[in-house]
């Protein structure tokens, strides 16, 4: 018989070579080359699906819009991420590190959908039915719309939607699925590749949403090919850390609406639970006022988290400080140091500086420079901050204190929660009306904002 030709494909970007290498020249990552037989691609003399379409060219003004409502999920916080709902036809990649609440969140969701009357089909590929059956009655799920196969075959896995036609389809996960038109292993660049794009050419003429899980690889990225990410609507990671309750679902790629909203669950025994005022979770820890603690106004899409920034300063006895940073830009960090040694005149060449956000969550906007050189001063100083006050706004290299987008509503979150006092940048005070019960104090420079708090 003659000898099979192989190739060599790297796990991560795609890239063929003829031999193995031991690093990618396509994406420069180390042994991720997978030798793989070479499959002949042959034309499909009709649809792979038996759906019977001719695509013409037609002009954009003759097109007639598809105006469907979204499919309400029932999860404010899963279809705030996702829009304002699910939208028929799209193709959802989930992806987080393992044990995070991938398939708890999703397997939550399609309870959600079945108990309304939807008919939902759960695809499983890494567990058995028995095992499936067990997180459910851990979830409390029980309804006789949700129908759930343990299955790793695509083309099984099609026929099976095809002839239960459900509202919506998880495939858990894409890494385990594949065809046996292909002679590569489950989770090969090129299985991967071919059950996803068939999964999604199916929901794109049967108007189903499919849901897809993605295992992550240690670096934090969805495994497989990064065309993976590329090809579905809409890409959402859920962010968490081991030892603590919260997790973070937030959106990365979206067609259908902003990647800036994010959703906040509990994990608790019975699931994931969502979190209506973020705020109040991240700030419930809150115990005796101490040095170095501040409250920043922070906005994650359009809703405002109020966070506790605490610094801890002290002396070194090395000749190079150090400067550690938890949830806030390390870079970040070091230009606001030295905005203050210079504009400041506070001394922190021959000091450790450790920086940390309570909770665990991570705040990446501008608004929080103002909470981290409060919070450092009042470290160094070893002078409390009235606890009844909250601060945001952008530093620049000269000290001064710039504006910040949506301020009004982190005013007023900040307001709603009790706080007195507000230090913001006196460019959004001046466009800002009166709000009741807190007191607005508009600062140009950094040394303003300094000589009000100490």
């Amino acid at each position: 018989m003659p000898k099979a030709k192989t190739h060599f494909v790297c796990q991560s970007c795609g890239y063929q070579a003829p031999k193995w290498l031991g690093r990618c020249p396509g994406c420069q990552e180390w042994n991720t080359f997978v030798e793989e037989r070479v499959v002949e691609e042959k034309v499909p003399e009709r649809d792979p699906l038996g759906f019977e379409t001719e695509a013409v060219p037609t002009p954009i003004t003759e097109i007639v819009g598809e105006e469907k409502e979204r499919l309400q999920v029932g999860i404010s916080e899963f279809d705030r991420v996702l829009g304002g709902g699910i939208v028929f036809g799209s193709v959802v990649l989930v992806g987080g590190d393992p044990g995070i609440g991938k398939s708890t969140l999703l397997l939550q969701m399609m309870s959600r959908l079945a108990s309304n009357g939807k008919k939902i089909l759960y695809v499983s590929g890494e567990e058995s039915l028995q095992q499936t059956k067990m997180r459910a009655d851990r979830l409390s799920v029980s309804s006789p719309q949700l129908f759930v196969v343990s299955e790793t075959s695509l083309e099984k896995i099609l026929q099976d939607i095809q002839t239960l036609r459900p509202s919506a389809v998880v495939v858990d996960s894409i890494q385990t699925i594949y065809s046996s038109e292909l002679p590569s292993t489950p989770g090969s660049i090129s299985q991967v590749r071919e059950a996803s794009s068939r999964l999604l050419y199916l929901a794109k003429h049967l108007s189903i949403p499919v849901f897809l899980v993605g295992h992550v690889t240690k670096e934090g990225f969805i495994a497989g090919p990064k065309v993976l990410e590329h090809m579905v609507d809409t890409v959402l990671y859920i962010e968490g850390e081991a030892n603590h309750a919260f997790r973070i679902l937030r959106a990365v790629k979206n067609r259908f609406g902003s990647t800036n909203e994010i959703g906040v669950f509990e994990m608790k025994d019975s699931g994931l639970v969502e979190v209506a005022s973020p705020s109040e979770f991240f700030l419930s820890g809150r115990t005796q006022p101490s040095s170095g603690s501040v409250v920043m106004a922070g906005l994650e899409g359009s809703r405002p988290i109020l966070v506790e920034l605490q610094a801890l300063v002290v002396s070194t006895p090395f000749g190079i400080p150090r400067r550690t940073a938890q949830g806030v830009d390390p870079n970040r960090v070091s230009l606001l140091v030295a905005v203050m040694e210079k504009r400041l005149g506070i001394r922190l060449i021959n000091h450790d500086i450790f920086l940390n956000i309570a909770g665990g969550i991570k705040v990446d906007e501008p608004g929080v420079d103002l909470g981290v050189i409060c919070a450092i001063a009042s470290s160094s100083k070893d002078k409390l901050i009235d606890p009844e006050v909250v601060v945001f706004g952008e530093i620049g290299l000269g000290g001064e204190v710039r504006g910040v987008s949506q301020s009004e509503i982190r005013v007023k979150e900040a307001a709603r929660l009790g706080f007195k006092r507000c230090i913001l940048p006196k460019q959004n005070q001046e466009k800002m009306k009166a709000i009741k019960g807190i007191e607005l104090v508009g600062v140009k420079a950094v040394r303003e904002a300094m000589e009000f708090l100490f």
